[in-house]
């Protein structure tokens, strides 16, 4: 799993049925900088990822992401998806700092 930030939501205009109702989002990963102070801009230097969403992450919330194969794991028939979100994320404790987002 890894962390990123909700930048954006891709607005599409004809999708597969198996994604009716809900989103994707694009999603900046956290680098250890972020992690560290809490500070989200400037945005990482790591490419931006587009994230299926049914948990109802928005903008700027920090969100904890799986990619691959394991990302079509909660689906019980094959589903065309590369990254999914597993978690909204409220708290990080990194090297004995805690960061409340």
């Amino acid at each position: 799993m890894r962390l990123g930030q909700v930048i954006g939501r891709v607005v599409l205009n004809q999708k597969d049925p198996a994604f009716v109702g809900d989103r994707w989002l694009v999603v900046s990963p956290l680098s250890k900088g972020q992690m560290h102070t809490g500070e989200m801009l400037p945005l990482s230097d790591s490419p931006s990822v587009v994230v299926y969403d049914d948990l109802g992450a928005g903008v700027n919330d920090v969100i904890g992401y799986i990619e691959g194969a394991e990302a079509t794991a909660p689906f019980k028939k094959p589903t065309p998806i590369d990254s999914y979100n597993a978690a909204i994320i409220d708290t990080i404790n990194y090297k004995g700092s805690s960061i409340k987002l």
